[in-house]
Protein backbone atom coordinates (compact mmCIF):
# COMPACT_ATOMS: atom_id res chain seq x y z
CA UNK A 1 0.00 0.00 0.00
CA UNK A 2 1.21 3.48 -0.84
CA UNK A 3 -0.01 5.08 2.39
CA UNK A 4 2.67 3.60 4.63
CA UNK A 5 5.51 5.93 5.59
CA UNK A 6 8.05 6.71 4.45
CA UNK A 7 6.11 7.72 1.37
CA UNK A 8 8.11 7.13 -1.80
CA UNK A 9 7.45 10.67 -3.02
CA UNK A 10 9.20 12.25 -0.03
CA UNK A 11 12.55 11.41 -1.60
CA UNK A 12 11.71 13.81 -4.43
CA UNK A 13 10.84 16.84 -2.32
CA UNK A 14 13.26 19.79 -2.56
CA UNK A 15 15.94 19.82 0.09
CA UNK A 16 14.57 20.94 3.44
CA UNK A 17 10.94 20.09 2.64
CA UNK A 18 9.23 17.48 4.80
CA UNK A 19 5.80 15.92 4.36
CA UNK A 20 4.66 16.57 7.94
CA UNK A 21 5.63 20.25 8.16
CA UNK A 22 3.16 22.20 10.34
CA UNK A 23 0.19 23.53 8.37
CA UNK A 24 -1.28 26.80 9.56
CA UNK A 25 -5.06 26.93 9.83
CA UNK A 26 -6.46 30.42 10.22
CA UNK A 27 -9.27 32.66 9.02
CA UNK A 28 -8.89 34.60 5.79
CA UNK A 29 -9.56 38.03 7.36
CA UNK A 30 -6.63 37.28 9.68
CA UNK A 31 -4.51 36.65 6.58
CA UNK A 32 -5.37 40.10 5.21
CA UNK A 33 -4.89 41.79 8.60
CA UNK A 34 -1.38 40.37 8.88
CA UNK A 35 -0.55 41.45 5.33
CA UNK A 36 -1.76 44.99 6.01
CA UNK A 37 0.38 45.08 9.16
CA UNK A 38 3.52 43.66 7.52
CA UNK A 39 3.35 45.22 4.07
CA UNK A 40 1.13 48.29 4.72
CA UNK A 41 2.21 50.82 2.08
CA UNK A 42 3.50 48.31 -0.45
CA UNK A 43 1.41 47.80 -3.58
CA UNK A 44 -0.96 44.82 -3.35
CA UNK A 45 -2.78 45.34 -6.64
CA UNK A 46 -1.91 47.22 -9.80
CA UNK A 47 -4.95 47.77 -11.99
CA UNK A 48 -5.21 50.06 -15.02
CA UNK A 49 -2.04 51.83 -13.96
CA UNK A 50 -3.24 52.59 -10.41
CA UNK A 51 -1.91 50.92 -7.27
CA UNK A 52 -3.82 49.78 -4.20
CA UNK A 53 -1.68 49.18 -1.14
CA UNK A 54 -2.18 46.36 1.33
CA UNK A 55 -3.33 48.87 3.95
CA UNK A 56 -5.80 50.46 1.53
CA UNK A 57 -7.16 47.07 0.45
CA UNK A 58 -7.78 46.06 4.07
CA UNK A 59 -9.37 49.43 4.84
CA UNK A 60 -11.69 49.29 1.83
CA UNK A 61 -12.72 45.73 2.70
CA UNK A 62 -13.45 46.62 6.32
CA UNK A 63 -15.45 49.74 5.44
CA UNK A 64 -17.52 47.73 2.98
CA UNK A 65 -18.01 45.03 5.62
CA UNK A 66 -19.35 47.71 7.94
CA UNK A 67 -21.71 48.84 5.19
CA UNK A 68 -22.93 45.28 4.63
CA UNK A 69 -23.51 44.88 8.34
CA UNK A 70 -25.52 48.10 8.38
CA UNK A 71 -27.90 46.83 5.68
CA UNK A 72 -28.46 43.59 7.57
CA UNK A 73 -25.84 41.05 6.46
CA UNK A 74 -24.97 38.89 9.45
CA UNK A 75 -22.90 35.89 10.42
CA UNK A 76 -23.98 32.72 8.59
CA UNK A 77 -25.56 34.55 5.64
CA UNK A 78 -24.59 33.79 2.04
CA UNK A 79 -23.58 36.67 -0.24
CA UNK A 80 -22.98 36.16 -3.96
CA UNK A 81 -20.22 37.80 -6.00
CA UNK A 82 -20.79 38.30 -9.72
CA UNK A 83 -17.49 39.95 -10.55
CA UNK A 84 -14.82 39.91 -13.24
CA UNK A 85 -11.17 40.69 -12.45
CA UNK A 86 -11.51 44.02 -10.67
CA UNK A 87 -10.29 45.31 -7.27
CA UNK A 88 -13.93 45.09 -6.20
CA UNK A 89 -13.46 41.31 -6.05
CA UNK A 90 -10.93 41.15 -3.17
CA UNK A 91 -12.67 44.08 -1.46
CA UNK A 92 -16.03 42.30 -1.48
CA UNK A 93 -14.54 38.86 -0.84
CA UNK A 94 -12.81 39.88 2.39
CA UNK A 95 -15.71 42.13 3.46
CA UNK A 96 -18.19 39.26 3.37
CA UNK A 97 -15.82 36.97 5.26
CA UNK A 98 -15.14 39.63 7.92
CA UNK A 99 -18.78 39.34 8.94
CA UNK A 100 -18.65 35.55 9.24
CA UNK A 101 -20.82 35.25 6.15
CA UNK A 102 -20.19 32.90 3.22
CA UNK A 103 -19.04 34.00 -0.23
CA UNK A 104 -20.85 32.44 -3.19
CA UNK A 105 -18.77 32.73 -6.34
CA UNK A 106 -20.71 33.18 -9.57
CA UNK A 107 -19.21 33.17 -13.05
CA UNK A 108 -19.45 36.41 -15.06
CA UNK A 109 -20.17 34.14 -18.02
CA UNK A 110 -23.31 32.75 -16.37
CA UNK A 111 -26.62 33.85 -17.95
CA UNK A 112 -29.28 35.26 -15.64
CA UNK A 113 -31.04 31.90 -15.47
CA UNK A 114 -27.91 30.14 -14.16
CA UNK A 115 -27.28 32.96 -11.70
CA UNK A 116 -30.84 32.66 -10.35
CA UNK A 117 -30.41 28.89 -9.97
CA UNK A 118 -27.20 29.27 -7.95
CA UNK A 119 -28.69 31.98 -5.78
CA UNK A 120 -31.58 29.70 -4.91
CA UNK A 121 -29.30 26.73 -4.28
CA UNK A 122 -26.87 28.67 -2.06
CA UNK A 123 -29.48 30.68 -0.17
CA UNK A 124 -27.86 33.97 -1.17
CA UNK A 125 -30.26 36.89 -1.55
CA UNK A 126 -27.66 39.67 -1.76
CA UNK A 127 -25.67 39.98 -4.99
CA UNK A 128 -22.53 42.11 -5.45
CA UNK A 129 -21.50 43.07 -8.98
CA UNK A 130 -20.34 46.11 -11.00
CA UNK A 131 -21.90 48.51 -13.50
CA UNK A 132 -20.17 46.89 -16.45
CA UNK A 133 -23.03 46.45 -18.98
CA UNK A 134 -23.25 42.64 -19.19
CA UNK A 135 -22.81 42.05 -15.47
CA UNK A 136 -25.16 44.81 -14.38
CA UNK A 137 -27.82 43.64 -16.83
CA UNK A 138 -27.82 40.12 -15.35
CA UNK A 139 -27.64 41.39 -11.77
CA UNK A 140 -30.66 43.62 -12.30
CA UNK A 141 -32.49 40.83 -14.13
CA UNK A 142 -32.31 38.50 -11.12
CA UNK A 143 -33.29 41.39 -8.87
CA UNK A 144 -36.33 42.16 -11.00
CA UNK A 145 -37.57 38.57 -11.01
CA UNK A 146 -37.01 38.17 -7.26
CA UNK A 147 -34.08 35.75 -7.10
CA UNK A 148 -32.04 38.48 -5.43
CA UNK A 149 -33.49 40.85 -2.85
CA UNK A 150 -30.57 43.28 -2.87
CA UNK A 151 -28.02 44.17 -5.57
CA UNK A 152 -24.88 46.15 -4.74
CA UNK A 153 -22.85 47.55 -7.63
CA UNK A 154 -19.30 48.83 -7.64
CA UNK A 155 -18.72 51.78 -9.95
CA UNK A 156 -16.13 50.65 -12.49
CA UNK A 157 -15.18 54.29 -13.09
CA UNK A 158 -13.50 54.34 -9.67
CA UNK A 159 -10.60 52.45 -11.20
CA UNK A 160 -10.27 54.42 -14.41
CA UNK A 161 -12.74 52.60 -16.64
CA UNK A 162 -11.51 52.69 -20.26
CA UNK A 163 -15.00 53.71 -21.39
CA UNK A 164 -17.82 55.54 -19.58
CA UNK A 165 -19.42 53.27 -16.98
CA UNK A 166 -23.17 52.92 -16.84
CA UNK A 167 -24.94 54.90 -14.12
CA UNK A 168 -25.92 52.85 -11.09
CA UNK A 169 -29.72 52.70 -11.10
CA UNK A 170 -31.91 53.61 -8.16
CA UNK A 171 -32.90 49.99 -7.48
CA UNK A 172 -29.27 49.05 -6.71
CA UNK A 173 -26.91 50.19 -3.96
CA UNK A 174 -23.51 51.77 -4.64
CA UNK A 175 -20.74 49.69 -3.06
CA UNK A 176 -18.55 52.64 -2.10
CA UNK A 177 -21.47 54.80 -0.99
CA UNK A 178 -22.68 52.27 1.57
CA UNK A 179 -19.17 51.67 2.94
CA UNK A 180 -18.97 53.25 6.36
CA UNK A 181 -17.08 53.57 9.64
CA UNK A 182 -16.06 50.39 11.44
CA UNK A 183 -18.10 48.94 14.31
CA UNK A 184 -16.69 48.52 17.79
CA UNK A 185 -16.10 44.81 17.12
CA UNK A 186 -16.51 42.14 14.46
CA UNK A 187 -18.22 38.75 14.78
CA UNK A 188 -15.98 35.96 16.04
CA UNK A 189 -15.24 33.48 13.28
CA UNK A 190 -13.52 30.11 13.33
CA UNK A 191 -11.20 28.43 10.83
CA UNK A 192 -13.78 25.64 10.62
CA UNK A 193 -16.52 28.00 9.40
CA UNK A 194 -17.50 27.70 5.75
CA UNK A 195 -15.93 30.64 3.92
CA UNK A 196 -16.84 29.85 0.34
CA UNK A 197 -19.40 28.01 -1.72
CA UNK A 198 -17.49 27.31 -4.91
CA UNK A 199 -19.51 25.83 -7.76
CA UNK A 200 -18.00 22.96 -9.67
CA UNK A 201 -19.11 20.18 -11.97
CA UNK A 202 -20.57 22.52 -14.59
CA UNK A 203 -18.63 20.79 -17.36
CA UNK A 204 -19.93 17.34 -16.40
CA UNK A 205 -23.41 17.93 -15.07
CA UNK A 206 -25.49 20.16 -12.81
CA UNK A 207 -23.15 22.53 -10.89
CA UNK A 208 -22.85 21.84 -7.19
CA UNK A 209 -21.18 23.96 -4.52
CA UNK A 210 -18.12 22.64 -2.72
CA UNK A 211 -18.03 23.91 0.86
CA UNK A 212 -14.58 25.35 1.52
CA UNK A 213 -13.78 26.51 5.02
CA UNK A 214 -11.34 29.17 6.16
CA UNK A 215 -9.17 26.24 7.29
CA UNK A 216 -9.31 24.57 3.86
CA UNK A 217 -8.20 27.73 2.06
CA UNK A 218 -5.58 28.83 4.59
CA UNK A 219 -4.21 25.27 4.66
CA UNK A 220 -3.83 25.37 0.89
CA UNK A 221 -1.76 28.56 1.13
CA UNK A 222 0.33 27.08 3.96
CA UNK A 223 0.93 23.86 2.03
CA UNK A 224 2.18 25.84 -0.97
CA UNK A 225 4.46 27.85 1.33
CA UNK A 226 5.80 24.68 2.97
CA UNK A 227 6.72 23.25 -0.41
CA UNK A 228 8.14 26.56 -1.63
CA UNK A 229 10.37 26.87 1.42
CA UNK A 230 12.84 24.49 -0.19
CA UNK A 231 11.92 25.29 -3.77
CA UNK A 232 10.85 28.63 -5.25
CA UNK A 233 8.81 30.72 -2.87
CA UNK A 234 6.87 33.90 -3.58
CA UNK A 235 7.87 37.01 -1.66
CA UNK A 236 7.37 40.78 -1.37
CA UNK A 237 9.59 41.50 -4.35
CA UNK A 238 7.48 39.42 -6.72
CA UNK A 239 4.94 40.67 -9.24
CA UNK A 240 2.29 38.12 -10.15
CA UNK A 241 0.34 38.29 -13.40
CA UNK A 242 -3.34 38.15 -12.45
CA UNK A 243 -5.23 37.14 -15.60
CA UNK A 244 -6.83 33.98 -14.27
CA UNK A 245 -10.40 34.86 -13.21
CA UNK A 246 -10.55 35.53 -9.48
CA UNK A 247 -13.93 33.81 -9.13
CA UNK A 248 -12.15 30.53 -10.02
CA UNK A 249 -10.48 28.55 -7.25
CA UNK A 250 -7.12 28.35 -9.09
CA UNK A 251 -6.74 32.13 -9.16
CA UNK A 252 -8.30 32.64 -5.74
CA UNK A 253 -5.74 30.48 -3.95
CA UNK A 254 -2.82 30.41 -6.39
CA UNK A 255 -2.78 34.14 -7.07
CA UNK A 256 -4.90 36.25 -4.69
CA UNK A 257 -4.46 34.49 -1.35
CA UNK A 258 -0.90 33.44 -2.10
CA UNK A 259 0.10 37.00 -3.05
CA UNK A 260 -1.53 38.50 0.03
CA UNK A 261 0.16 36.00 2.34
CA UNK A 262 3.54 36.69 0.71
CA UNK A 263 3.26 40.44 0.24
CA UNK A 264 3.57 40.16 -3.54
CA UNK A 265 1.97 42.56 -6.02
CA UNK A 266 -0.75 41.35 -8.39
CA UNK A 267 -0.84 42.84 -11.88
CA UNK A 268 -4.60 42.44 -12.11
CA UNK A 269 -6.00 42.27 -15.63
CA UNK A 270 -9.68 41.90 -16.64
CA UNK A 271 -8.88 39.05 -19.04
CA UNK A 272 -6.04 37.19 -20.71
CA UNK A 273 -4.54 38.89 -23.74
CA UNK A 274 -1.23 37.72 -25.22
CA UNK A 275 0.14 41.18 -25.97
CA UNK A 276 -0.83 42.54 -22.55
CA UNK A 277 0.83 39.56 -20.88
CA UNK A 278 4.02 40.04 -22.91
CA UNK A 279 3.98 43.74 -21.98
CA UNK A 280 3.63 42.79 -18.30
CA UNK A 281 6.77 40.72 -18.73
CA UNK A 282 8.83 43.06 -20.87
CA UNK A 283 7.83 46.37 -19.27
CA UNK A 284 6.20 45.38 -16.00
CA UNK A 285 8.93 42.80 -15.27
CA UNK A 286 6.46 40.32 -13.82
CA UNK A 287 8.16 37.42 -12.07
CA UNK A 288 5.33 34.91 -11.52
CA UNK A 289 2.71 33.69 -13.98
CA UNK A 290 0.08 31.07 -13.20
CA UNK A 291 -1.93 30.09 -16.28
CA UNK A 292 -3.99 27.36 -17.88
CA UNK A 293 -2.81 25.34 -20.90
CA UNK A 294 -4.68 27.49 -23.43
CA UNK A 295 -2.77 30.55 -22.19
CA UNK A 296 0.59 28.82 -22.55
CA UNK A 297 -0.42 27.54 -25.98
CA UNK A 298 -1.31 31.08 -27.07
CA UNK A 299 1.91 32.49 -25.60
CA UNK A 300 4.37 30.03 -27.17
CA UNK A 301 2.60 30.35 -30.53
CA UNK A 302 2.46 34.16 -30.54
CA UNK A 303 4.09 35.59 -33.70
CA UNK A 304 7.63 36.74 -32.99
CA UNK A 305 7.61 35.40 -29.43
CA UNK A 306 11.19 34.12 -29.85
CA UNK A 307 12.48 37.71 -29.95
CA UNK A 308 10.48 38.99 -26.96
CA UNK A 309 12.05 39.48 -23.53
CA UNK A 310 10.56 37.04 -21.05
CA UNK A 311 13.60 37.00 -18.79
CA UNK A 312 11.84 38.47 -15.75
CA UNK A 313 9.88 35.25 -15.25
CA UNK A 314 11.30 33.10 -12.49
CA UNK A 315 8.27 31.03 -11.48
CA UNK A 316 5.63 29.63 -13.83
CA UNK A 317 2.82 27.19 -13.30
CA UNK A 318 0.32 25.54 -15.60
CA UNK A 319 -2.82 24.12 -14.01
CA UNK A 320 -6.53 23.66 -14.52
CA UNK A 321 -6.12 20.93 -17.15
CA UNK A 322 -3.39 18.58 -18.41
CA UNK A 323 -0.66 20.37 -20.34
CA UNK A 324 0.49 18.83 -23.64
CA UNK A 325 4.16 17.84 -23.34
CA UNK A 326 4.93 19.55 -26.65
CA UNK A 327 3.87 22.91 -25.22
CA UNK A 328 6.00 22.41 -22.11
CA UNK A 329 8.99 21.46 -24.27
CA UNK A 330 8.51 24.46 -26.54
CA UNK A 331 8.33 26.83 -23.57
CA UNK A 332 11.57 25.41 -22.17
CA UNK A 333 13.34 25.72 -25.52
CA UNK A 334 12.11 29.29 -25.81
CA UNK A 335 12.91 30.52 -22.29
CA UNK A 336 15.45 28.08 -20.90
CA UNK A 337 13.27 27.34 -17.89
CA UNK A 338 10.85 24.57 -17.15
CA UNK A 339 7.15 25.30 -16.99
CA UNK A 340 5.95 24.22 -13.57
CA UNK A 341 2.90 22.05 -13.23
CA UNK A 342 0.71 20.15 -10.88
CA UNK A 343 -2.83 19.07 -10.21
CA UNK A 344 -5.69 20.02 -7.95
CA UNK A 345 -9.41 20.56 -8.08
CA UNK A 346 -12.04 22.88 -6.66
CA UNK A 347 -12.69 20.42 -3.83
CA UNK A 348 -9.00 20.53 -2.78
CA UNK A 349 -8.77 24.34 -2.67
CA UNK A 350 -7.17 23.45 -5.28
CA UNK A 351 -3.84 22.05 -4.05
CA UNK A 352 -2.97 18.39 -4.70
CA UNK A 353 0.17 17.31 -6.51
CA UNK A 354 3.21 19.27 -7.70
CA UNK A 355 5.91 18.45 -10.25
CA UNK A 356 9.34 18.90 -8.62
CA UNK A 357 11.88 21.12 -10.29
CA UNK A 358 14.35 19.23 -12.46
CA UNK A 359 11.91 16.45 -13.34
CA UNK A 360 11.36 15.90 -17.06
CA UNK A 361 7.68 16.42 -17.77
CA UNK A 362 5.85 13.74 -19.69
CA UNK A 363 2.24 13.82 -20.88
CA UNK A 364 -0.19 13.20 -18.06
CA UNK A 365 2.30 13.73 -15.24
CA UNK A 366 0.78 15.65 -12.32
CA UNK A 367 3.63 15.13 -9.86
CA UNK A 368 3.89 14.05 -6.25
CA UNK A 369 1.50 14.79 -3.36
CA UNK A 370 2.25 18.12 -1.73
CA UNK A 371 3.25 18.16 1.97
CA UNK A 372 0.42 17.14 4.26
CA UNK A 373 -1.58 15.52 1.47
CA UNK A 374 -2.26 11.82 0.91
CA UNK A 375 -3.12 10.35 -2.48
CA UNK A 376 -3.69 6.82 -3.74
CA UNK A 377 -5.46 4.98 -6.57
CA UNK A 378 -8.46 2.66 -6.24
CA UNK A 379 -10.32 0.32 -8.56
CA UNK A 380 -12.91 1.95 -10.83
CA UNK A 381 -15.55 -0.50 -9.63
CA UNK A 382 -14.57 -0.51 -5.94
CA UNK A 383 -13.42 2.74 -4.25
CA UNK A 384 -12.16 0.77 -1.24
CA UNK A 385 -9.82 -1.48 -3.25
CA UNK A 386 -6.40 0.20 -3.26
CA UNK A 387 -4.29 -0.46 -6.34
CA UNK A 388 -0.54 -0.76 -6.60
CA UNK A 389 2.05 1.01 -8.75
CA UNK A 390 1.26 1.31 -12.48
CA UNK A 391 -2.32 0.07 -12.03
CA UNK A 392 -4.91 2.44 -13.50
CA UNK A 393 -7.91 3.45 -11.43
CA UNK A 394 -9.50 6.46 -9.75
CA UNK A 395 -7.28 8.86 -7.82
CA UNK A 396 -8.27 9.58 -4.20
CA UNK A 397 -7.01 12.41 -1.96
CA UNK A 398 -7.26 13.63 1.62
CA UNK A 399 -5.76 16.49 3.57
CA UNK A 400 -6.66 19.64 5.54
CA UNK A 401 -7.35 21.47 2.28
CA UNK A 402 -10.07 19.05 1.13
CA UNK A 403 -13.73 20.06 1.24
CA UNK A 404 -16.08 18.52 3.78
CA UNK A 405 -18.67 18.04 1.02
CA UNK A 406 -21.25 19.68 -1.19
CA UNK A 407 -23.79 22.25 -0.07
CA UNK A 408 -27.29 20.78 0.35
CA UNK A 409 -26.24 17.52 -1.34
CA UNK A 410 -25.90 14.89 1.35
CA UNK A 411 -26.15 11.93 -1.05
CA UNK A 412 -23.53 13.31 -3.44
CA UNK A 413 -21.28 14.10 -0.50
CA UNK A 414 -21.55 10.54 0.83
CA UNK A 415 -20.84 9.10 -2.62
CA UNK A 416 -17.80 11.34 -3.06
CA UNK A 417 -15.84 9.90 -0.13
CA UNK A 418 -14.39 6.48 0.67
CA UNK A 419 -12.28 5.66 3.74
CA UNK A 420 -11.89 9.38 4.47
CA UNK A 421 -10.56 10.11 0.98
CA UNK A 422 -12.24 12.25 -1.66
CA UNK A 423 -12.88 10.36 -4.89
CA UNK A 424 -11.63 12.80 -7.51
CA UNK A 425 -13.25 11.39 -10.64
CA UNK A 426 -9.81 11.52 -12.27
CA UNK A 427 -8.41 8.34 -13.76
CA UNK A 428 -4.71 7.74 -13.34
CA UNK A 429 -1.91 5.75 -11.77
CA UNK A 430 1.33 6.22 -9.85
CA UNK A 431 4.76 4.71 -10.34
CA UNK A 432 7.27 3.22 -7.89
CA UNK A 433 8.68 6.69 -7.17
CA UNK A 434 5.30 7.99 -6.02
CA UNK A 435 4.74 10.13 -9.12
CA UNK A 436 1.12 10.35 -10.19
CA UNK A 437 -0.11 10.45 -13.77
CA UNK A 438 -3.50 11.60 -14.98
CA UNK A 439 -5.11 9.67 -17.82
CA UNK A 440 -8.46 11.46 -18.07
CA UNK A 441 -11.66 12.45 -16.32
CA UNK A 442 -13.79 9.45 -15.42
CA UNK A 443 -16.87 11.09 -16.96
CA UNK A 444 -15.04 11.98 -20.19
CA UNK A 445 -13.91 8.41 -20.79
CA UNK A 446 -15.00 6.86 -24.10
CA UNK A 447 -15.95 3.17 -24.18
CA UNK A 448 -14.97 2.01 -27.66
CA UNK A 449 -15.41 -1.64 -28.54
CA UNK A 450 -15.10 -2.55 -24.87
CA UNK A 451 -11.86 -0.59 -24.46
CA UNK A 452 -11.44 2.47 -22.26
CA UNK A 453 -10.35 5.39 -24.44
CA UNK A 454 -9.19 8.62 -22.84
CA UNK A 455 -9.66 11.88 -24.79
CA UNK A 456 -6.70 13.58 -23.09
CA UNK A 457 -4.33 10.87 -24.36
CA UNK A 458 -5.52 11.43 -27.93
CA UNK A 459 -5.33 15.21 -27.55
CA UNK A 460 -1.75 15.03 -26.30
CA UNK A 461 -0.79 12.98 -29.36
CA UNK A 462 -2.53 15.40 -31.72
CA UNK A 463 -0.63 18.31 -30.17
CA UNK A 464 2.58 16.72 -31.47
CA UNK A 465 1.48 17.61 -35.01
CA UNK A 466 3.47 20.71 -36.03
CA UNK A 467 0.46 22.46 -37.58
CA UNK A 468 -1.92 22.02 -34.62
CA UNK A 469 -2.51 24.88 -32.16
CA UNK A 470 -5.50 23.48 -30.26
CA UNK A 471 -7.18 20.09 -30.08
CA UNK A 472 -10.21 18.61 -28.38
CA UNK A 473 -11.61 15.08 -28.48
CA UNK A 474 -15.04 13.80 -27.50
CA UNK A 475 -16.93 10.53 -27.86
CA UNK A 476 -19.53 10.19 -30.59
CA UNK A 477 -21.90 7.28 -31.37
CA UNK A 478 -20.39 4.50 -33.49
CA UNK A 479 -22.54 1.65 -34.82
CA UNK A 480 -19.70 -0.85 -34.62
CA UNK A 481 -17.78 0.20 -31.51
CA UNK A 482 -20.57 1.85 -29.53
CA UNK A 483 -18.47 5.00 -29.24
CA UNK A 484 -15.48 6.43 -31.06
CA UNK A 485 -13.44 9.59 -30.82
CA UNK A 486 -14.04 12.75 -32.81
CA UNK A 487 -11.23 15.30 -32.99
CA UNK A 488 -11.75 19.06 -33.20
CA UNK A 489 -8.61 20.85 -34.34
CA UNK A 490 -7.43 24.46 -34.76
CA UNK A 491 -4.55 24.87 -37.22
CA UNK A 492 -1.88 27.53 -37.23
CA UNK A 493 -2.20 30.31 -39.82
CA UNK A 494 -1.01 29.26 -43.26
CA UNK A 495 -1.02 25.54 -42.49
CA UNK A 496 -2.21 23.08 -45.11
CA UNK A 497 -5.53 21.41 -44.44
CA UNK A 498 -5.44 18.10 -42.57
CA UNK A 499 -7.69 15.22 -43.63
CA UNK A 500 -9.00 12.57 -41.26
CA UNK A 501 -6.85 10.02 -43.06
CA UNK A 502 -3.82 12.23 -42.71
CA UNK A 503 -4.41 12.74 -39.00
CA UNK A 504 -4.95 9.02 -38.40
CA UNK A 505 -1.72 8.30 -40.28
CA UNK A 506 0.14 10.82 -38.11
CA UNK A 507 -1.27 9.27 -34.94
CA UNK A 508 -0.80 5.64 -36.01
CA UNK A 509 2.46 5.14 -34.13
CA UNK A 510 1.52 7.39 -31.23
CA UNK A 511 -1.72 5.84 -29.92
CA UNK A 512 -3.51 2.51 -30.22
CA UNK A 513 -5.71 1.57 -33.17
CA UNK A 514 -8.79 1.62 -30.92
CA UNK A 515 -7.92 5.20 -29.93
CA UNK A 516 -7.68 6.62 -33.46
CA UNK A 517 -10.43 9.20 -34.07
CA UNK A 518 -13.05 8.28 -36.64
CA UNK A 519 -14.13 11.88 -37.33
CA UNK A 520 -12.37 15.21 -37.67
CA UNK A 521 -13.58 18.79 -37.70
CA UNK A 522 -11.29 21.75 -38.41
CA UNK A 523 -12.31 24.91 -36.57
CA UNK A 524 -11.15 28.50 -36.19
CA UNK A 525 -11.44 28.20 -32.41
CA UNK A 526 -12.60 25.82 -29.69
CA UNK A 527 -15.05 26.61 -26.86
CA UNK A 528 -13.53 27.47 -23.48
CA UNK A 529 -14.78 27.51 -19.91
CA UNK A 530 -14.74 30.69 -17.84
CA UNK A 531 -11.17 30.00 -16.73
CA UNK A 532 -9.97 29.35 -20.27
CA UNK A 533 -9.92 25.55 -20.29
CA UNK A 534 -11.14 23.57 -23.27
CA UNK A 535 -14.84 22.83 -22.75
CA UNK A 536 -15.54 19.28 -23.90
CA UNK A 537 -19.10 19.73 -22.62
CA UNK A 538 -19.72 22.48 -25.17
CA UNK A 539 -18.27 20.32 -27.93
CA UNK A 540 -20.57 17.47 -26.88
CA UNK A 541 -23.61 19.77 -26.79
CA UNK A 542 -22.77 21.24 -30.20
CA UNK A 543 -22.31 17.78 -31.69
CA UNK A 544 -25.64 16.60 -30.26
CA UNK A 545 -27.38 19.69 -31.64
CA UNK A 546 -25.84 19.08 -35.05
CA UNK A 547 -26.61 15.38 -35.29
CA UNK A 548 -29.69 15.09 -33.09
CA UNK A 549 -28.06 12.17 -31.22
Amino acid sequence: MINVRPFPWEAHYPQGVVWDAPIRLSTLPALLDEAAQRFGNRSAIQFRGAQITFADLASRADRFAAGLQKIGIKQGDAVALLLHNTPFHPIAFFAVLRLGARVVHLSPLDPARAIASKLKDSGATTLISTNIPGLMHNALAVLAEGSAKCVILGDDAEFGAPSPALPIPAEALNLTAISTDLPASWPTISPDDVALLQYTGGTTGVPKAAMLSHANLSAAVSIIDNYGAGHVSVGPDDRMIGVLPMFHIYALTGVLLRAIAAGAEILLRPRFDVETTIADLETGRATVFCGVPTMWIALVNAPGIESRDLSSLRLTLSGGAPLPAEISDKFERMTGQKLGGGWGMTETSPVGALIPEGITYTSGMIGIPAPGIMMDVVALDDPHKILGPNETGEIRIKGPNVTRGYWNRAEETAAAFADGYLLTGDIGHYDERGFFFLVDRKKDMIISGGFNVYPAMIENAIYEHPDVIEAGVIGIPDQYRGQAGKAFVVLRDGADAISLEGLRSFLADRIGRHELPTALEIRDSLPKTGVGKLSRKDLVDEEKARTGQ
